[in-house]
């Protein structure tokens, strides 16, 4: 028969395998790592110039141009120091960690960096002065002596410091009319202001001043500013008798009538009044400097006998 000749073809059935991806290898992992360090070398070398200053980048220059010229006459670098922060030291001003022998910093950089430090030591004065107007305040509170004056005692913050005013009162001087011998209850204020003043470092300044009322005196040239300077050196006599140290005054001075408190009321009793200031460290540089840079005046002629005079400046 016809069909029996005839063989059977197997029947073949494909079927499509899913879920598997062909081979591409791991080439594009390496090319991605590399792209990635490559980026992270871009950036701590974008991060390097811009914490480079001009003068190490100069001084890189100059050594890859010249090597033996930078190693001969260059300063240390980078390598010889022990700290990996830029500028540090003695001198606060220095912010590169290398400087070149001939060249000064950046006068911009410095002035900012001056500016600065002289801001943060402002700021520091400022505290500490008023917390020590909070603290004399307190003293003059809790004593039962001070508090009966506390009229008499006036504290301002002005430009140069923290300034305390012990003013003159018609029911109660401070000095006997003409002198300068500190009247008791005097005594008893300047003794508990200097006991409060112990522990503060700035520097003090003390001026005495009186009213406009002309001095009569038998004695020859005796005025308005020598008394005022003697009540101010009796004033300082007391502070350093309470304790706080002679060397830290910089200055006692006799103003006489020539700053009123009430100009409007020359021979009113607040203008005979001690002011003790508590110079900010500014002020004491700009005072300390222009008296370094002063000329040593020239001796004056002795006062009448029994007269002591003493200004210091």
């Amino acid at each position: 028969m016809a069909g029996d000749g005839k063989k059977l073809q197997p029947i073949i059935i494909k079927r499509p395998q899913k879920g598997r991806h062909a081979v591409h290898g791991g080439a594009w992992k390496i090319a991605y790592a590399d792209f990635v360090t490559a980026m992270m070398a871009f950036f701590l070398l974008m991060w390097l110039l811009g914490s480079t200053s001009e003068g190490d980048k100069k001084g890189l220059s100059d050594y890859f141009n010249a090597p033996l010229k930078v190693s001969m006459q260059g300063g240390s670098g980078a390598g010889a120091s022990n700290s990996i922060l830029p500028g540090g030291g003695a001198d606060l001003t220095q912010l590169a960690g290398q400087a070149l022998r001939g060249e000064g910093s950046d006068p911009i950089q410095k002035k900012r960096l001056n500016d600065a430090l002289k801001a943060e030591v402002a700021k520091q004065d400022a505290k500490k002065l008023a917390a020590l107007s909070a603290k004399i305040s307190d003293v003059i509170a809790k004593s039962p002596k001070l508090l009966e004056f506390s009229s008499q005692i006036r504290l301002q913050t002005t430009a140069d410091g923290l300034q305390i005013q012990i003013i003159d009162d018609q029911k109660r001087p401070m000095f006997d009319t003409g002198s300068a011998v500190v009247k008791p209850y005097m005594r008893d204020i300047l003794r508990e202001i200097g006991a409060a003043l112990n522990g503060v470092e700035n520097k003090i300044s003390l001026d005495g001043h009186t009213d406009r009322a002309p001095y009569s005196s038998a004695e020859r040239g005796y005025s308005n500013w020598e008394l005022s300077s003697d009540r101010a050196n009796a004033s300082r006599r007391e502070l350093v008798a309470a304790g706080m140290p002679d060397d830290k005054l910089a200055r006692v001075v006799g103003l006489a009538s020539s700053l009123l408190l009430e100009a409007d009321n020359p021979l009113g009793p607040a203008n005979r009044r001690i002011s003790i200031t508590v110079m900010t460290r500014e002020a004491e540089e700009r005072l300390m400097g222009s008296a370094r840079a002063a000329p040593a005046p020239e001796p004056e002629p002795a006062p009448a006998a029994d007269v002591k005079v003493e200004v210091r400046q």
